[in-house]
């Protein structure tokens, strides 16, 4: 028997044509139910993936390392897991660099939570990130929100002692850098003499990049009155404490204001060397001048041997009485003068470059 008759019929029964189709219509229905079979099996295999943001507080951390952690690093501890840095925050601390990231987390997804890494983000639990950089670990402070820190710029006024170096190296317009980032601006600089040599008191006006909703932090630290503000940096060194918050200027509106100043028993020397025209400045800004001097012998108490109080003037000393106007602010609460509040009766110290004198205020 032929394979295929005249007729074109396969073994003389079938149509060569008719069978080729029937075969590539088989071919195809089988190869659809082998595609279906498999798209039901990767369902039933495949795990359901979800996502949540968290913040880590990595606590401190050298400054190098702390420079080497970008958002876009990402890091996986093994099967579906994988976390993505998508912000950080740095702030000087002890010498070290306090850093808070905020993470993206993809993990099997389980009655709307996530499994990170085989358990749930929770609060306090400490997370690793591992780069080819790096390596640190951190402990969740929140979860759920953006994907962005909650920082914010935070105006505070600090006060700290400083050499007379580095009150001139401290200008408003400067921006501190710190593990290349930048983590405050000088907004003002007040400058005020302390009596020592070498050494000026500083109240200087900073805007801080904190971070945190309610209570912001710098360094680990909350910012509130009364709190030290770790600001070290290589160029700059502005650890002080906080004056204000919310505002980068000292209280009170800045004037002048004329008064009365005496000094009781001065030696003739100092006396004399107390001229109007005399003045104290400071950085180039005028703290006081003194605008008129008499001076006249001083009185002293003595007691006769019969037992009474005489007032007579004393043989040498003198008494000085000057009117100067001062640099002060006036607030509710009263007038300050280098930041410090001065009434009738209050001992004040002017350094008139020549001469040194402390006086008390007359009136004001």
């Amino acid at each position: 028997m032929q394979l295929i008759d005249d007729s074109g019929n396969l073994f003389g029964l079938v149509n060569v044509v008719d069978a080729l189709v029937v075969l590539l219509a088989l071919a195809v229905g089988v190869a659809g139910v082998a595609l279906v079979t498999a798209d039901d099996g990767a369902d039933e295999s495949a795990p359901e993936l979800s996502t949540t943001n968290a913040t880590l507080d990595l606590g401190t951390q050298p400054e190098a390392v702390a420079a080497a952690i970008e958002a876009g690093d990402t890091h996986s501890p093994g099967g579906n897991s994988e976390l993505t840095v998508t912000d950080v925050h740095v702030a000087p601390q002890g010498g070290d660099a306090r850093v808070h990231v905020r993470v993206r987390l993809r993990g099997q997804g389980d009655n709307g939570t996530v499994a990170y890494d085989g358990a749930p983000p929770r609060l306090d639990r400490s997370l690793k990130i591992q780069t080819d950089s790096y390596a640190v670990s951190g402990t969740v402070q929140s979860t759920g929100g953006g994907a962005e820190l909650p920082t914010r710029s935070t105006p505070v006024l600090i006060e700290r002692t400083a050499t007379v170096e580095t009150a001139a190296a401290t200008e408003a317009g400067q921006t501190i850098d710190f593990a290349g980032r930048d983590v405050a601006t000088i907004e003002s600089v007040t400058s005020y003499r302390t009596g020592e040599p070498g050494q000026r008191r500083l109240a200087v006006g900073i805007e801080l990049v904190t971070v945190g909703e309610d209570r912001p932090r710098f360094g680990g630290q909350i910012v509130n009155e009364g709190a030290t503000i770790p600001l070290t940096t290589t160029d700059h060194n502005l650890t002080g404490t906080v004056e204000r918050v919310g505002a980068t200027e000292p209280r009170g509106e800045a004037t002048t204001r004329e008064v009365t100043l005496e000094i009781d028993r001065a030696s003739p020397e100092l006396a004399a060397a107390i001229e109007e025209g005399d003045a104290e400045r400071v950085d180039g800004r005028t703290v006081a001048e003194i605008t008129g001097v008499e001076r006249e012998n001083a009185t002293v108490v003595v007691t006769s041997d019969d037992g009474n109080v005489y007032l007579r003037e004393h043989p040498v000393d003198q008494q000085v009485t000057i009117t100067a106007d001062l640099a002060v602010r006036e607030t509710a609460d009263g007038v300050l003068f280098r930041g410090q509040r001065i009434q009738r009766g209050s001992t004040v110290r002017l350094d008139l470059g020549d001469v040194t004198v402390e006086a008390t205020v007359r009136s004001l």
